[in-house]
């Protein structure tokens, strides 16, 4: 299994982000645009996970208690060295709370914890390769006001890959609702 721990999103905004790609999408831009199905805050990638290794990240995430998490949307961006468009997610200290939990309940179940600092963010479309996002720049700029939502769980997902693109199964839920 290839997993990670991710917050879904709101429906509202889902349509609001459907909105802005819809805007930014253009025939032969060269990006693969991600699924609005597919659109989740990802907390924790685990990657090729072993059946012992689900059952024990099941049973630390379920014994997990937290509050919910308000979750507010930034902008739309980029991370150009790799050629992603991205939806930012401001990195609030409940949000982070979360992750350090969710990253520390899973160390004991053979995963290490990422080196690079936490950055929360939609992904939006890839670039084939190393793909100049350039010609977006200008119309990513324009704001937009995304709606707040309060995350009231977070997910383990399980990734399946194919040539179109990843395909997202929920495998597990795990409610934030305090101690």
């Amino acid at each position: 299994m290839r997993l990670f721990v991710g917050i879904p999103l709101a429906a509202t905004v889902i349509d609001e982000l459907r909105a802005a790609s819809a805007r930014l999408r253009s025939e032969g831009d060269g990006l693969r645009w991600t699924a609005p199905e597919s659109w989740h805050v990802t907390l924790q990638f685990l990657g090729k996970t072993s059946p012992e290794q689900y059952d024990c990240v099941v049973a630390r995430l379920r014994a997990h208690h937290a509050p919910p998490v308000p979750i507010c949307l930034e902008e739309l961006g980029c991370f150009e060295r790799a050629g992603v468009l991205i939806a930012r997610v401001r990195l609030t200290p409940e949000l982070l709370l979360l992750q350090e939990r969710v990253t520390a309940a899973t160390q004991p179940c053979g995963f290490v914890p990422e080196t690079r600092p936490f950055q929360p963010h939609i992904t939006l479309a890839r670039g084939k390769g190393r793909h100049n996002l350039g010609h977006l720049k200008a119309k990513i700029r324009r704001p937009i006001n995304f709606t707040r939502f309060v995350a009231r769980e977070f997910l383990l997902y399980e990734s399946f890959l194919s040539p179109s693109g990843a395909h997202y199964e929920v495998r597990e839920r795990f409610p934030l609702a305090g101690s």
